[in-house]
């Protein structure tokens, strides 16, 4: 007990110690106000897309819109349910192109179920990926050269859709001229990590991608999401296809900025009411998932990552740990004068995160209480980073759907393989 008590003293009378890290967390606490608001007036002012009334889309000469699914072991998911609810569709005129990209489950029998009791269905069987390639990539190309559509949906196979969905879609792209349309889905999150994790992405998502900046024509940032994103097919076919982001990981994204370079047109807009998606259902899915994407949302950038992970645990893991800290300090024989000037601080910071956090949750219908375990989604947040960009960098590659993804012998990140 002698130890830890002069141990927890010494923390508060090293020289300079409390102060640097009191002004610190200041700073901390400056940004969480600012977050705050970013937050509230973010969630304000998003625009939620509601089911068209539009009836003109349901006849039979509407634009023929094909929809692409790439589906590799999803037996054990909600196959049938999405691909039911496509096809459910009251859109007039469009087609379901699925790829079975090698799946090693039920999935083939499944499809095969669901193609013989709708003809608007059509099951392509998945070529080994070639040299240079990933695998989803490549099984959307093989989709997009058996489709017939003069628009394209890109989609997953564990999306589900409103009726309206479609027909909501191509009528919105219609009235506002743009080439390529994300609708960003309601994403369920029903386990315990899900909800730490969920409402952390989002509100990621809410920050580093304000639409009215994404949908600016001459601003060069861009979004596209993989379960939802209708592209006109002459835009599409005029920058390569998907063999424009063969070897991308996030080919969704990096497909947008290729379009939006070339002078196509592309939004994104929220519409939880007509798309819902439940991405994992347990930690081992929520890690393999984003170990697979992190690294290369930093664009394979060391420095990128490193300032990332060291802000990150600056802004919202350390207060809770300064504040813990001081209360342990306490308890181990600091008075309460020698800790206030850091504790003060470090519990206004974690307010601030956890009330910005119980905004977000509500807006993703996750219980608010979960907001005061954000600390805990931003540390995981770090340890993902850390894992994607270590599995990357040393050539163990990233696992997803049994397949090894930038292993040391295998296809290279974009970037590295230019040299950067």
């Amino acid at each position: 007990m002698a130890y830890w008590q002069t141990a927890a003293a010494s923390l508060f009378v090293a020289p300079h110690w409390p102060d640097v890290t009191a002004k610190l967390l200041w700073f901390v606490v400056a940004i969480w106000a600012a977050g705050f608001l970013v937050t509230v007036v973010a969630l304000l002012r998003q625009r939620l897309i509601a089911p068209t009334t539009d009836e003109r889309l349901k006849r039979v000469d509407a634009p023929l819109v094909s929809v692409l699914v790439p589906a590799r072991d999803e037996a054990g998911r909600v196959l049938r349910e999405s691909l039911r609810s496509l096809l459910a569709q009251d859109y007039g005129n469009f087609e379901v192109c699925v790829v079975d990209d090698r799946s090693t489950d039920a999935t083939p029998r499944i499809l095969r179920t669901l193609a013989a009791e709708d003809a608007r269905l059509t099951v392509v069987t998945g070529a080994e990926t070639p040299a240079g390639w990933l695998g989803k990539p490549y099984a959307m190309q093989q989709a997009l050269e058996r489709a017939r559509g003069e628009w394209v949906l890109a989609t997953d196979a564990d999306m589900i859709f409103h009726t309206a969905a479609l027909r909501t879609a191509v009528a919105y792209a219609d009235a506002s001229g743009c080439d390529a349309l994300s609708f960003i889905p309601h994403f369920e999150a029903l386990s315990f990590w899900e909800r730490l994790f969920i409402p952390v992405w989002y509100w990621s998502l809410l920050v580093i991608y304000p639409l009215d900046i994404v949908n600016h024509p001459r601003t060069p940032l861009a979004l596209g999401l993989g379960g939802f994103f209708l592209m006109r097919r002459a835009a599409l076919e005029q920058v390569g296809g998907y063999e424009s982001v063969r070897a991308e990981v996030l080919e969704d994204v990096r497909l947008a900025e290729t379009l939006k370079r070339a002078a196509f047109r592309t939004r994104a807009e929220y519409a939880p009411r007509l798309v819902s998606t439940r991405m994992y259902t347990n930690l081992s899915e929520l890690w393999e998932s984003a170990t697979k994407n992190w690294f290369a949302g930093f664009r394979f950038s060391h420095a990128l990552t490193l300032f990332g992970l060291a802000w990150t645990f600056t802004v919202a893991v350390l207060p809770p740990l300064a504040a813990l800290a001081c209360l342990f300090a306490v308890l181990f024989g600091s008075s309460a004068a020698q800790v206030i000037s850091i504790f003060t601080p470090a519990a206004v910071a974690s307010v601030l995160q956890v009330a910005s956090m119980a905004v977000v949750n509500r807006r993703c219908g996750v219980p608010v209480a979960y907001a005061t375990a954000a600390p805990l989604g931003f540390a995981l947040s770090c340890a993902v980073m850390f894992d994607s960009a270590f599995r990357v960098t040393t050539g163990r590659g990233v696992l997803w759907k049994g397949r090894r993804i930038y292993e040391r012998e295998g296809v290279r990140p974009p970037r590295a393989r230019a040299g950067n």
